[in-house]
């Protein structure tokens, strides 16, 4: 998501991660933060506006990480392998 939108606010990543609870969101960016993949930008306005990009650090590992994806997408349409849309790892959830 930060590599296709960037910046991005938090808003829109809420909002394009359904599911997720405002504690865990903020917890992840805060941990992406610290270890230097995304940089967090405040702006003192009223509304809050704050907006994630990546970092360098956060830029590099987007090559690997699109091919974990193709692999997944491409060995988990395989016969006998749990996928996406399997029943039982969406009761997991």
């Amino acid at each position: 998501m930060l590599a296709v939108e960037n910046p991005i606010r938090y808003s829109s990543i809420k909002r394009k991660l359904d599911g997720i609870t405002n504690t865990m969101l903020a917890q992840s960016l805060k941990d992406l933060e610290s270890t230097g993949i995304v940089h967090r930008k405040q702006y003192n306005e009223i509304p809050p506006k704050v907006e994630y990009t990546l970092t360098s650090k956060g830029k590099s590992i987007v090559p690997i990480l699109q091919q974990f994806a193709n692999w997944g997408a491409t060995n988990m349409q395989e016969k006998n392998t749990c996928g996406l849309s399997c029943k039982e790892c969406r009761k997991i959830k």
